[in-house]
């Protein structure tokens, strides 16, 4: 082993996670741009990247005419999904991860769609048709804390 594959190992094996607050999480989702939907495809889980915001106790989305998502948020009682967002270091293997566990419910309201239309720019260069918000029913959050940090 090199002496950086050494030291590496030395940083992975001294981590640890320590459980988020559900604040903690709100705060850290509120932070990030990009998160990933977990959602039932086919009777398999699908995972989509997309960029969010947070409204409260919502994590908004917007899509496109044909995602598989919209189809599954178009019922009055809304779709189990995840959505999760993450900052990892891949260097040092610390950072955090957030998930979030809620109904997915197309937004229908004429002057939300279009507040979240303005506040919530897709980050593909496709038409994204559709507003989605997720209520969350669970928060739940981890960090994975480094060396110098699991000491203090």
């Amino acid at each position: 082993m090199t002496g950086d594959e050494q030291a590496r190992a030395r940083i992975v094996g001294a981590r640890r996670t320590v459980e988020l607050t559900r604040r903690e999480s709100w705060q850290l989702l509120t932070g990030a741009s990009l998160g990933r939907i977990v959602f039932t495809r086919h009777a398999l889980p699908a995972v989509r990247p997309v960029n969010h915001l947070v409204d409260g106790g919502k994590v908004i989305v917007r899509s496109h005419l044909g995602s598989e998502i919209v189809s599954h948020t178009g019922t009055v009682d809304g779709v189990v999904v995840c959505y999760e967002a993450d900052e990892l270091d891949p260097v040092r293997h610390t950072g955090w991860s957030v998930i979030v566990t809620g109904l997915a419910r197309l937004v229908v309201d004429p002057a939300e769609v279009s507040r979240y239309r303005e506040l919530l720019e897709p980050w593909v260069d496709t038409e994204m048709d559709y507003v989605i918000a997720i209520e969350a029913v669970d928060v739940s959050g981890l960090r994975l804390v480094g060396p110098s940090a699991a000491s203090s």
